[in-house]
């Protein structure tokens, strides 16, 4: 990263990495260097680069395909399942067709019934994910994290040793605390950057091949904005801080992150995947049984399809305080029953510690965006 560019050129760097890094995944290719395509956080993405290949975000956060895949699939399905399903049927991701293996996870019955349409497609591995945190469960995940590195070597005719899987481990711890030290810097009260620029960042590194790379350009991007908020630099107002909650977002979701900046508030944390709950637990590095440990830490992720998710008040409560959070905003994609169900008990929590929470339910259509706004202002007004 050339740090004579300035810092809105960066951010929209990070933010265009997905689309600008086709071509290299494409050079990648060429070289025969293998791709597994995965959907959810909960995928130990350590074991795949211990095969050798490159794990990549395969989830679509657009309305672009959902004509198509509502071809094969329910209209009241949830939308991130359609645009997923939507762009493999149609082949307008290019990390999809670059795929070798797909990657999928239990999570939802949505997402169960679509790895089974998308095996016409292509090698779809599935991983049976508990729904307990419990000592039972955790013996069940070890034994899928396994199941998927006997896949990968068979897939790929390769020995993933424990000292490779060791090696990325430490990667990916390093990487995390990379992320966890820049989406930190929003502790700052104002905050250093917009909510958009913080989610580009999180969103744009994973589609950076080169890990080593990426934690050098995401360690100097921190650097870089603590020095220059230090020397003064203020180029967001104090407004109220708002925590972002509730299903994955990104693409045409961000519209609703978009709202509550342009109405008067600050996004300063995202508890989504893709945020702080996708990065702030560690893997044990020293732990004696390895695959273990990565199981551990992957099921330790808060996510309203565990039951019960006390992992996921247990972080909220946390960011409450840290972040110095004035209100909490929940987004639900339509159609998603595990969040929907549980914005009850969130709702509560957020309440319970005497803050204010709106929930909005939405879709990946541009048709709400001016009762979006209307919410958005009506709420942060009556912060």
């Amino acid at each position: 990263m050339e740090l004579i560019k300035t810092l809105p050129d960066v951010f929209e760097e990070f933010s265009e990495q997905r689309r600008n890094s086709f071509m290299s995944a494409f050079e990648m290719k060429e070289k025969n260097i293998p791709f597994v395509g995965t959907f959810c956080t909960y995928t130990p993405t350590e074991i795949i680069m211990a095969s050798g290949a490159v794990p990549v975000g395969l989830c679509s956060f657009s309305d672009e395909t959902i004509p198509d895949a509502e071809q094969d699939l329910p209209r009241n399905l949830c939308p991130l399942v359609k645009s997923s399903y939507g762009f493999a049927k149609t082949q307008k991701c290019p990390y999809f067709y670059f795929s070798d293996l797909i990657v999928g996870e239990t999570t939802c019955d949505g997402k169960k019934k679509m790895y089974e349409m998308l095996a016409e497609f292509k090698d779809v591995h599935v991983m049976e994910l508990p729904n307990r945190q419990s000592v039972e469960g955790r013996k069940l995940w070890k034994q899928e994290v396994i199941a998927l590195k006997e896949k990968l070597e068979e897939k790929f005719g390769v020995e993933i040793t424990e000292e490779k899987v060791r090696e990325q481990v430490k990667l990916s711890n390093r990487n995390r605390l990379a992320l966890r030290h820049f989406y930190e810097l929003m502790k700052l009260d104002p905050p250093p950057m917009a909510g958009l620029n913080l989610y580009g960042v999180l969103y744009g590194s994973s589609f950076k091949f080169n890990r080593e790379k990426a934690i050098q350009e995401v360690n100097a991007l921190t650097e870089r904005i603590k020095k220059e908020y230090d020397e003064g630099s203020r180029p967001i107002p104090k407004r109220p801080r708002i925590m972002v909650t509730g299903c994955p977002i990104g693409g045409n979701a961000m519209k609703v992150v978009k709202a509550i900046e342009e109405n008067g508030g600050n996004v300063v944390c995202y508890e989504n995947c893709g945020g702080a709950k996708s990065v702030d637990e560690l893997i044990n590095e020293e732990a004696e049984d390895i695959y273990q440990a990565i199981a551990d830490r992957y099921l330790n992720i808060g996510c309203s399809v565990m039951t019960p998710d006390s992992n996921r008040l247990k972080l909220m409560g946390r960011l409450l305080e840290e972040y110095k959070i004035d209100a909490v905003v929940e987004v639900v994609l339509q159609a998603c029953h595990t969040y929907n169900v549980e914005s009850y008990t969130i709702k509560r929590f957020v309440t319970e510690h005497n803050l204010p929470y709106m929930c909005i339910e939405t879709d990946y259509s541009s048709s709400d965006i001016g009762q979006l706004n209307t919410r958005c202002a009506a709420f942060i007004e009556m912060l």
